[in-house]
């Protein structure tokens, strides 16, 4: 037998018979046991799948358990292991090299308890944002499972949710839909936390999927629409009083999104969502949102170009503002598809992270807003020598020479083709700050502390400006004060708190006067600010070689005092969106930056002059 070293650091396992994998045996007996090798006729093996491994009779299965199975365990605490799960996580394991090194890291990380249920099926409780959810194994790997989940995508599903709280606000009950319901956490956290203020169907077109879904419907005590006998875990409560009701459908996304309408729909499928645009904008509901997530990141950041060409209809490069890139070519599909349908949109918030690219939209009914929102797509002019862009002038006459319109003189300097032509993208502002103030206010209201920082970067960014003003509430939560206090409480410096307080009572005064009284539409055209400029420049990317460049915050000074608009931008940490062309920020980046070796030359004519003295 193999012995390992890494055996004696563990501690003994409390796992019983029943809730251990079949694989998990401590001797050939016991593995030969787990089927009747002294009958007669053909058996199959009870450890492979029949598609890979036939029924046969009994020698040859005894062979097959011996040679395949038995020959290639791994010892833990003097018992064999097989190689198909792990003891402590049962995840599934193909290798007995990845097996070694898989339980190295649960010896690293201190686990030696079995972190998994004995009803068959191996479950991993995981809780976010109070919601519990079952997941299996293998729920990070797509391939491997169905019920697929990512922790990576947890700001991805608390920015959708505050954008659900915020329409919550404007008008309820609504009716929303998650179209790839999966575990289903995205929908019951709706659920949990909206209540009343919203029907909240979960689809999946997975029979695997939609077991599980209501499986977690059952231990966050929500019932399930339809299912009347409410079932009552372990410290759930009674379970004749659910908190929610959820309706789960198994369906394809297309076809209920063509059946029913609903003022909200979040699409998430893996991979790209282009394929369920025209069905998402089909019976939307005049002013609901359509929030879609792509995470297609190699055909959207520029790794796939023909993927890109075939999904998005776009022609691109990679650029240093490729982020910003992905987004509008995801809005830009979502404008063509919602006019397809006489529909227009207002966008309400685009973010692009290393894992998705999250945009928000508000739907617009009739062909006069689908024509509005088509004129913004236009073509954009990429220099390839200084990467200096420009949208395109929208028209129909033909212009003898594009690259005028282009800010800088790469053309005249260098030969041939310098700019290509890259689109049609989304050349429309990116975020609302309105309605970005409001999804801060619901994220301070239901403890999301992660997206916080990030909402509060959307909104400077925005506005185009470094000044970080204090947050709005939103329109229903202006007559609440304890909800104003909680917002108070978030601010840093004094002088905001005042400025806030004086804010909130000049807007009560004004609903007592029936000053804001107005419908919702009213209410979107005040969110409206100063459109941003497009893009943004990267101060690595554009720094002077043998010159220390100033750091970022005081750059951004430095373009505010020479009269540019300048804020941050969460698509680059070391980017900077701003008014002002290539040549102008290199102008203020070189004027603000100092030799490297400033003090060489000094300390040489030091010693100069101190050898001419002696």
């Amino acid at each position: 037998m193999m012995s390992l070293s890494i055996v004696k650091s563990f501690k003994k396992l409390s796992v019983s018979v029943s809730e251990r994998h079949a694989s998990i045996q401590t001797t050939l007996e016991g593995l030969e046991g787990l089927v009747d090798l002294n009958g007669a006729g053909r058996k199959s093996c009870p450890l492979c799948p029949e598609e890979k491994f036939k029924a046969c009779y009994s020698h040859k299965l005894r062979r097959h358990l011996q040679n395949l199975h038995w020959k290639v365990y791994v010892e833990f605490e003097g018992r064999l292991v097989a190689h198909y799960h792990c003891v402590v996580c049962s995840v599934t394991i193909a290798r007995k090299t990845d097996m070694i090194s898989h339980l190295k890291r649960h010896i690293n990380k201190g686990e030696t308890e079995a972190s998994y249920s004995g009803s068959g099926q191996a479950y991993e409780i995981m809780k976010e944002l109070g919601t519990n959810v079952q997941l299996l194994p293998n729920h990070t790997t797509p391939q491997k499972t169905d019920t697929y989940f990512s922790r990576k995508m947890k700001t991805n599903r608390q920015l959708v949710f505050c954008s659900l709280a915020v329409l919550a606000e404007e008008r309820n009950p609504l009716e929303c839909l998650d179209a790839f319901g999966a575990t289903g956490i995205m929908g019951l956290q709706w659920a949990k936390h909206l209540r009343n203020s919203v029907k909240v169907t979960i689809n999946d077109i997975n029979e695997a999927c939609v077991k599980m879904i209501k499986e977690n419907c059952h231990l966050n005590h929500i019932r399930v629409e339809g299912n009347r006998t409410g079932r009552q875990l372990d410290g759930a409560g009674d379970a004749d009083s659910p908190i929610a009701l959820v309706e789960v459908v198994k369906m394809d996304a297309n076809v209920i999104m063509h059946l029913r309408p609903f003022d909200y729909i979040h699409l998430d499928p893996f991979g790209t969502s282009v394929n369920y645009l025209d069905a998402a904008f089909r019976n939307v509901r005049n002013l609901g949102i359509v929030s879609v997530t792509s995470t297609d990141t190699g055909s959207l950041y520029s790794k796939s170009l023909n993927v890109t060409l075939r999904h998005y209809g776009c022609q691109i490069v990679r650029t240093e503002y490729y982020r910003e890139l992905a987004a509008r070519m995801v809005l830009a599909s979502v404008a063509r598809a919602a006019a397809r349908c006489n529909k227009g949109i207002e966008v309400l918030l685009a973010v692009a992270l290393e894992h998705f690219v999250l945009v928000v939209v508000r739907v617009l009914r009739g062909p006069t807003q689908a024509d509005e929102s088509a004129k913004k797509l236009r073509q954009l002019l990429h220099c390839q020598w200084c990467e200096e862009r420009v949208f395109l002038k929208p028209g129909s006459m033909v212009e003898e020479n594009l690259y005028r319109q282009l800010p800088c003189q790469c053309h005249g300097s260098m030969p041939g083709k310098t700019a290509v032509e890259l689109g049609p993208l989304w050349a429309g502002p990116l975020f609302n700050t309105g309605f970005l103030r409001r999804m801060l206010v619901a994220a301070v209201q239901h403890n999301m502390e992660d997206i916080q920082p990030l909402v509060k970067t959307l909104i400077c960014e925005a506005d185009c400006t470094t000044l970080k003003p204090f947050p709005v509430l939103g329109y229903s939560a202006l007559s609440n004060q304890v909800e104003c206090g909680v917002v108070i409480k978030t601010l840093q410096k004094v002088e905001e708190k005042i400025l806030y307080i004086l804010y909130f009572f000049v807007l009560a005064k004004r609903k007592t006067t029936g000053e804001d009284s107005g419908n919702v539409l009213k209410k979107i055209k005040a969110d409206t600010s100063l459109e941003h400029p497009a893009f943004y420049y990267s101060i690595h990317r554009h720094s002077i070689r043998g010159m220390n460049m100033p750091k970022l915050n005081k750059f951004l000074q430095y373009l505010t005092e020479a009269g540019f608009r300048v804020s941050r931008t969460h698509f680059d940490p070391t980017g900077v969106r701003t008014d002002a062309t290539l040549a102008q920020f290199k102008e203020v980046l070189t004027k603000y930056s100092v030799p490297t070796y400033s003090s060489a030359p000094q300390s040489s004519a030091v010693s100069s002059e101190r050898r001419q003295t002696l």
